[in-house]
């Protein structure tokens, strides 16, 4: 029979291996191709009608980099560039529409999916020492520096497109368009101050922009005149706003900005809702998806609040909570792995 010391010392062992356990991506890549990737490239949103939008194309790309896949990321940015890249600048046009004339498409972007498109493609440069990959990401990155950020109170800001997001004296945002790896890696090829002050003003509302009791983000904000963030649209944090601290955590960020997201999350225990209502108490009752059950899990593990993270399978998910759910566990496997 074990001694209470041995016993404690085993367990601590266990528990040491459960921490440790690798986190595979591999048959969920697979899986992700053959359900959301066409064999032309465009990327499926499954959960939206079956649009295809730069978002998409761009995390699509970011996977394959990251599985080492080079073939479907060749697929994957042949068409993003054929079908998106339409704009006279170098940013690409948010969403196309199955059955729809181009004619009939906004043109406006979507600063994220730009943002994210630049930062595989820089990944892919680097990986498969590609310079043209590189060239592509370089012309990205001075896009976006020229047509997304503007300065709002003495800061850099990032639009969340190129227009219809100024209203007067005031102006819309998304945060979880501050995509954190993505400024570091720019950071570290282009010298140019403005990634890290875009970083360091993302912080900074991050800060401020917390409502309700559970002190959390909106998913859309409007900075007033006074340049103070308020909740526009609906007032929840929810589909956007989830990916926030995802970003944070690939990022490096100061673990102080993930208390909130930690503490929200495990207020409501073993149930994870899909959104909360910044405004009243209102929240979801149906549960979120394995996606943000995913995040969840990332941010309790970053916050030592949780040690063993039992991830789920792309299998049964639509395309964005599948895209979480990888997204999660590559972030996981590089920060914790």
């Amino acid at each position: 029979m074990l001694n209470k010391l041995a016993l404690i010392g085993l367990m601590s062992i266990v528990a040491a291996c459960q921490v440790q356990l690798p986190v595979s991506v591999e048959q969920d890549w697979q899986s992700y191709k053959e359900r959301f990737v066409q064999a032309d490239g465009r990327v499926v949103d499954t959960g939206n009608a079956g649009i295809s939008h730069s978002e998409g194309q761009g995390f699509g790309m970011l996977l394959a980099v990251s599985n080492d896949d080079r073939r479907i990321f060749d697929i994957i940015w042949r068409w993003t560039r054929q079908h998106l890249q339409l704009r006279k600048d170098e940013l690409f046009i948010w969403r196309r529409r199955p059955d729809t004339a181009l004619e009939d498409e906004d043109m406006n972007n979507a600063s994220d999916g730009d943002i994210i498109i630049a930062w595989a493609l820089l990944q892919a440069s680097q990986k498969w020492r590609n310079a043209d990959y590189r060239l592509e990401a370089d012309k990205i990155m001075q896009a976006i520096k020229q047509q997304l950020v503007i300065e709002w109170n003495g800061r850099p800001l990032l639009l969340p497109g190129a227009y219809g997001f100024q209203h007067g004296q005031s102006v819309e945002i998304n945060l979880s368009y501050w995509i954190y790896p993505a400024f570091n890696a720019f950071n570290q090829v282009d010298k140019d101050p403005v990634w890290m002050k875009l970083t360091e003003n993302g912080l900074h509302l991050l800060k401020t922009a917390r409502f309700g009791p559970h002190r959390l983000p909106a998913d859309w904000l409007a900075l007033n005149k006074n340049h103070e963030p308020e909740p526009q649209r609906t007032a929840r944090f929810g589909y956007d706003a989830v990916r926030i601290p995802l970003y944070l955590v690939w990022g490096g960020a100061d673990g102080s900005l993930l208390k909130a997201f930690a503490d929200y999350w495990q207020f409501y225990g073993s149930y994870t809702p899909a959104w909360v209502d910044l405004t009243v108490a209102v929240m979801d009752a149906h549960g979120a998806s394995d996606g943000v059950r995913a995040i969840k899990q990332l941010t309790l593990v970053s916050q030592k609040r949780l040690d063993t993270v039992r991830f789920g399978s792309v299998a049964e998910q639509d395309y964005y909570a599948a895209t979480l759910l990888l997204l999660s566990k590559i972030c996981y496997r590089q920060i914790f792995g």
